[in-house]
């Protein structure tokens, strides 16, 4: 009898209710068994009616005194109950003539509600009830959980259909097989899987119920302890089909590198020369480097990038650099050919706005080598654009893109033979929770320490009916010869509406600062004319830029020293704290401005006083992901970790190093149960790790 057949083999459940289960992820019959509960209820044992209280669930007997139609405001049926401890009111807005005429005096009533202080003293509205024949039917001999549900899919129907489930695992526990070796259960403390199961879906009435509403019971852990080991194993799969293939060890001279350190006008920190170290080590051997360098908003990570690069140029190998945005990938490629030219290094520019001869000219180059290093977006993992020897990828901004596209450059090498080194940049600092989960399948390296000269930028939360007063503060910055930025948030999730608001933005401030230049960004422009305006902010030629987020990441303009941002609360913490990053680059106080719409949830509140209190992005990525989960924090394009059935990574992050340590030892001990762990968790998304 197995587990694996569709839910449409149990009784009951026709085309219709298994599109309904579809929607919780319910296809298998398996899946209802990992469908767990959201809460529970006691209706183990009847409460006297004189021991209950507001606010509390419970099951009631009584006989029936009285029932009448209140005819008020909203009519009402009100059955009064008694049951020699004291009396209780249940009140029906809906209800039919049949019903009103079940409840005759005398008649015994057993209910089940939440008690709520009412008109009338303690009332239950619209309980589950039954009327009581002679024999009293037996009380639940379990908590009743309450499922996660959908709409058309009532919790009687879906509990009958668990444990039409449960019956099954009962008639062949060997249809759902302990994976963990029973050694590695011993070792790690784990509960065995049925049990923990059982218990879930029917805890004895006296189980924890507050251990088990906050995730923290011992049956709880053992699931989402298995459910994150089956995510790591499948990342730690792709690292390990990435690392069969062969790399090019670039061990290089360092000559290049030497060159380029001695033209810049700043020496490196301790913690950029300590990642390079990591990264050097890496490149020297055959294997593809797999590496996330994280550091925060301005901590230099190009320039680490380029030394990376440089390696790869040494070594007779091309080098790609990889940004999710235009602007960011011709920000990068400006940056790297006046780093690299003077160094005799051929700079190549590819994005998907570039046609015609000129995109041809530069596939070609590619194609020859003449390319050393090639600066563009998503365009370069497109299919027609092949590398003569490509030895190393950076790709920025890593949570922007998935892991499809880590695999997808294996690819581009296949003409050398060789898969590329791989080093991944973010400035948005993951916390080490999320790091050990999405990124299994890198090494960690961490820029931890910002260069001198970044000054630490004041933030400010304002109202926005102070707003005369904020363009008064621009105004007095332009007119000491700083510039300023004034961002416009998400209007409803619209784009076109968003940037229809800089527009009016721009027209307003237009109005009240007719001394100054104001140009405009967003996202419906060109991204030639996205360039020119950045150009002009850039040499000073405007002293205010209205923009949307697209200036969220690698925009450095030093003399920039102020930036408004409106409507904050409509932005992730991580990202206020990046766009916050492109002010402080010079040396002179900058100042962030959070230019809030009154009243402010306590939520709201909360997550700008963070933004005012610190400056630390590892702080505020740590709040960011307690706040708004991983999912959000990732970006929806992530590794599926935001659909996690049972797991929780805020709640179980303790379980983390556990999960580290396990799946290591099940890979050393049992490797082949691995496939079938991720397939159980994971099921068809299992394919889209492997898959490029």
């Amino acid at each position: 009898m197995s587990l694996d057949a569709p839910v449409t083999e149990l009784a009951g459940v026709g085309e219709a209710l298994a599109l309904k289960l579809a929607r919780l992820r319910i296809v298998q019959i398996a899946d209802l068994l990992f469908h767990l509960p959201l809460r529970y209820q006691d209706r183990t044992r009847i409460t006297p009616i004189g021991t209950l209280r507001a606010g509390t669930e419970a099951v009631v007997e009584g006989e029936v005194s009285a029932a009448e139609v209140i005819r008020g405001r909203r009519r009402s049926l009100l059955v009064r109950l008694k049951d020699g401890s004291g009396i209780l009111s249940l009140r029906f807005f809906h209800f039919s003539p049949a019903q009103q005429q079940q409840f005759v005096k005398g008649v015994q009533v057993r209910c089940f509600g939440e008690a709520r202080a009412g008109s009338t003293g303690l009332e239950i509205y619209h309980p589950e009830y039954r009327l009581v024949q002679s024999e009293a039917p037996p009380v639940d001999e379990h908590l009743t959980p309450i499922y996660p549900a959908t709409e058309g899919l009532a919790q009687p129907r879906l509990r009958a259909l668990i444990q039409q489930a449960l019956k099954r695992l009962a008639e062949a526990p060997d249809a759902l097989p302990e994976w963990i070796p029973a050694t590695l259960r011993q070792r790690f403390r784990l509960p065995g899987l049925i049990e923990a199961l059982r218990y879930l879906h029917e805890p004895p009435p006296d189980a924890p119920q507050e251990v088990l509403a906050a995730g923290r019971h011992p049956a709880q852990r053992r699931l989402a302890l298995e459910e994150l080991l089956a995510h790591q194993l499948s990342l730690r799969q792709v690292r390990l089909r990435i690392q069969t293939d062969g790399a090019p060890g670039l061990a290089g001279s360092g000559h290049l590198q030497a060159r380029f350190l001695t033209q810049l006008p700043f020496s490196l920190t301790q913690a950029q020369r300590r990642v390079l170290d990591e990264i050097g080590r890496d490149l020297e051997r055959e294997v593809p480097m797999l590496r996330l360098v994280q550091g925060d908003v301005g901590s230099g990570k190009t320039v680490v990038a380029a030394m990376a690069v440089l390696a790869a140029v040494a070594g007779g190998c091309q080098a790609a650099v990889m940004a999710p945005t235009e602007i960011l990938a011709e920000q990068h490629f400006r940056q790297f050919r006046s780093w690299l030219e003077p160094l005799g290094i051929e700079v190549g520019w590819l994005a998907g706005k570039l046609k015609g001869k000129a995109r041809g000219d530069t596939k070609a180059a590619i194609a020859d080598g003449r390319a050393q290093v090639v600066v563009g977006t998503h365009a370069l993992f497109q299919d027609d654009v092949i590398f003569q020897r490509l030895g190393l990828a950076v790709i920025d901004e890593q949570h922007r893109f998935g892991v499809h596209q880590r695999l997808a450059l294996r690819q581009k090498g296949e003409n050398g033979g060789l898969t590329p080194h791989q080093l991944i940049m973010t400035a948005t600092p993951i916390p080490r929770t999320l790091a050990m989960s999405a990124y299994a399948d890198l090494d960690l390296s961490v820029i931890d320490e910002l260069p001198p000269g970044r000054t630490p930028v004041h933030t400010v939360a304002v109202p926005d009916e102070r707003r005369t007063e904020v363009i008064e503060r621009i105004r007095n910055a332009c007119a000491e010869g700083r510039q300023a930025y004034w961002v416009c948030t998400l209007i409803e999730e619209s784009e076109a509406l968003t940037c229809q608001a800089a527009e009016v933005t721009r027209e307003t401030l237009t109005e009240a600062l007719p001394e100054l230049q104001i140009g405009l960004v967003h996202g419906r422009m060109k991204a030639a004319e996205k360039g020119e305006v950045m150009d002009a902010f850039k040499s000073g030629e405007l002293d205010l830029l209205v923009a949307t987020t697209v200036i969220e990441v690698g925009v450095d303009v030093p003399n920039a020293s102020l930036m408004i941002i409106e409507n904050p609360e409509r932005l992730g913490l991580s990202q206020l704290h990046q766009l916050r990053g492109r002010v402080g680059r010079g040396r002179v106080d900058s100042y962030c401005v959070l230019l809030y719409h009154p009243p402010l949830s306590h939520h709201s509140r909360e997550r700008l006083g963070i933004l005012r209190d610190t400056t630390d992005g590892f702080k505020v990525a740590e709040k960011d992901l307690e706040l708004r989960g991983p999912g959000e924090v990732l970006g929806t394009r992530q590794t599926g970790l935001a659909q996690m059935k049972i797991a929780d990574l805020e709640r179980d992050r303790d379980l983390l190093d556990t999960v580290t340590a396990l799946a290591t030892a099940l890979l050393e001990e049992a490797p082949d149960v691995a496939p079938a762990l991720i397939q159980r968790w994971l099921g068809d998304e299992a394919g889209r790790y492997g898959q490029v």
